[in-house]
C-alpha cells in the first residue's frame, strides 16, 4: 500500500469520525459511539472507502495503549489500592458465568457432546470468547463522563484489566487440554513475575520521575519520557511475558500517576490521542465488520450469543459488586460497565480458528458481539450516570 493511500484514509477517518462523534453528542450519546458507527459507514459492511490495512491497524494499536496509559495516570492510587480485592472477585464472576453461558448456548444449539470430545472444547470455546472485557471501549466512555476516578470507575477498570489477565490463562489452559504441547502453568508463571518486574522497575521508575519532576516542573520532557516509559512497558509485557501490551501501558500509568505533574502528563498524551490516535483505534472495530455468508440459523445464533454475552456479564459482576457492598445501582453500572468486547475477543477468536477451536462462520458473531457491546455499553452508562452531576472534561466538540 502507498503513503499517499494512508493519507487518504486517514483523511476520511478523521473527519467522518469527528462528524458523527458530534452527531453522537447531539444525540446526547457519547462521541465514542460516533465514532464506532462511522467505522461500520466507511467500512465493508456499508460503503467500503476505507480498509483495514496493516498501516491502520498500527495505529489503532498505538490508540489502545495511549488510551490505557492515560486511564493508569487518571487513577487514583488509594482507590486502586481499596478496590483490589474487591476488583478480583469482580474479574473472577466476569469470567465463570460468561463461559458457563458460551458453553450451554453452543451446546443447546448443535448439542451436548461429552468431555473431552471436539464439540466440548468448541461449546467451552464459545465462552472463552466471551469472557474477555474490552476496557479501553469503557474507559473512554467513563472519561468522557468524567466517571473514571472513583470507586465504581476505578473497581470496572481494575476489574476489566484482570478479567483480560484470568481470560488469557482460561484460553491457555482450554488451547493446552487440547494440545498437550502448550504449557498453560507457563502463562500463570509469566504472569505473576511480570506483576513482580512491574513493582520493582515501577518503584525506580516513580523515583526517577519524582525526581525530575523537582528538578523540571510542567517541562515539555516529562511527558516525553513518560511516553517513552508507556510503549517500554507495553513491549516487554507482550514480547517477553506473553502479557496484554494495554496491561503494561496500564502498569506505566499506575507507575506514575502519584507524581505532582501526572495531570499534566495525561493532558499531554491525551491530546494527540484524541486528534488521531483514538478516533482510528474506534473506528477501526467498524471496519473489521462483514455482514456477508449469514444465514438464518447463523443470524440466530449471533443473537443469541450476543444477548447471552451481556447479560452474563452484568449478572456476574453486578452480583458480586452487590455482594461486596455495593448499592444496587453502581451494581450495575460495573456489571454494564464490564460487558464490552473489543480488541481481546478478536485475539481469542483468531487463536480458536488458529487452533481448529473456532469455525470461521462465527467469526460473524465474534464481530456483531463486539459492534453491539461497545455500541450499547457507553449508552447504558452515560443513561445510570443521568441523574448525577455533570464533570468537566479537557475538551469539547
Amino acid at each position: 500500500m502507498q503513503v499517499v493511500e494512508v493519507f487518504r484514509d486517514l483523511a476520511i477517518i478523521i473527519i467522518l469520525a469527528k462528524i458523527c462523534g458530534i452527531l453522537a453528542r447531539s444525540l446526547k450519546a457519547p462521541q465514542v459511539v460516533g465514532e464506532i458507527i462511522a467505522g461500520l459507514l466507511i467500512g465493508p459492511a456499508v460503503l467500503n472507502l476505507v480498509e483495514q490495512t496493516e498501516a491502520i491497524t498500527f495505529i489503532a494499536e498505538i490508540g489502545v495503549v495511549m488510551l490505557m496509559f492515560v486511564a493508569g495516570l487518571e487513577t487514583d492510587l488509594k482507590d486502586l489500592i481499596k478496590t483490589g480485592p474487591i476488583a478480583l472477585a469482580i474479574a473472577c464472576a466476569g469470567v465463570f458465568v460468561p463461559l458457563l453461558g458460551g458453553y450451554l448456548l453452543y451446546s443447546c444449539f448443535y448439542g451436548f457432546s461429552p468431555n473431552g470430545s471436539e464439540g466440548f472444547y468448541h461449546a467451552v470455546f464459545m465462552g472463552v470468547i466471551m469472557t474477555a472485557t474490552s476496557v479501553s471501549i469503557t474507559v473512554q466512555a467513563l472519561r468522557e463522563l468524567g466517571r473514571l476516578k472513583g470507586t465504581v470507575g476505578t473497581t470496572i477498570l481494575n476489574a476489566a484489566i484482570i478479567d483480560d489477565v484470568i481470560g488469557i490463562i482460561v484460553l491457555t489452559f482450554v488451547i493446552g487440554f487440547k494440545n498437550p504441547e502448550s504449557k498453560p502453568i507457563s502463562v500463570i508463571i509469566n504472569t505473576v513475575l511480570f506483576f513482580l518486574f512491574s513493582g520493582v522497575i515501577g518503584y525506580l521508575t516513580y523515583q526517577f520521575f519524582n525526581r525530575l519532576d523537582k528538578i523540571a516542573p510542567h517541562k515539555q520532557r516529562i511527558p516525553i519520557f513518560s511516553l517513552g516509559v508507556c510503549f517500554a512497558f507495553a513491549y516487554i509485557a507482550e514480547e517477553y511475558f506473553g502479557i496484554a501490551d494495554i496491561t503494561g501501558a496500564y502498569i506505566a500509568g499506575v507507575v506514575l500517576c502519584s507524581i505532582q505533574d501526572s495531570g499534566y502528563i495525561s493532558h499531554k498524551v491525551d491530546v494527540s490521542s484524541y486528534l488521531l490516535f483514538g478516533p482510528v483505534f474506534f473506528i477501526s472495530i467498524g471496519l473489521k465488520t462483514e455482514l456477508t455468508g449469514i444465514t438464518p440459523t447463523l443470524l440466530l445464533f449471533s443473537v443469541c450469543f450476543v444477548a447471552v454475552a451481556l447479560i452474563s456479564k452484568i449478572i456476574g459482576c453486578g452480583l458480586t459488586a452487590k455482594l461486596c457492598h455495593f448499592s444496587s445501582r453502581e451494581s450495575l453500572k460495573i456489571g454494564v460497565g464490564m460487558m464490552t468486547r473489543g480488541e481481546v475477543a478478536l485475539i481469542v477468536a483468531q487463536k480458536g480458528l488458529a487452533v481448529g477451536l473456532l469455525d470461521a462462520k462465527y467469526f460473524t458473531s465474534v464481530i456483531l458481539l463486539i459492534i453491539c457491546s461497545s455500541i450499547a455499553t457507553p449508552i447504558v452508562l452515560k443513561l445510570l450516570y443521568k441523574d448525577e452531576p455533570p464533570v468537566p472534561r479537557f475538551y469539547e466538540n
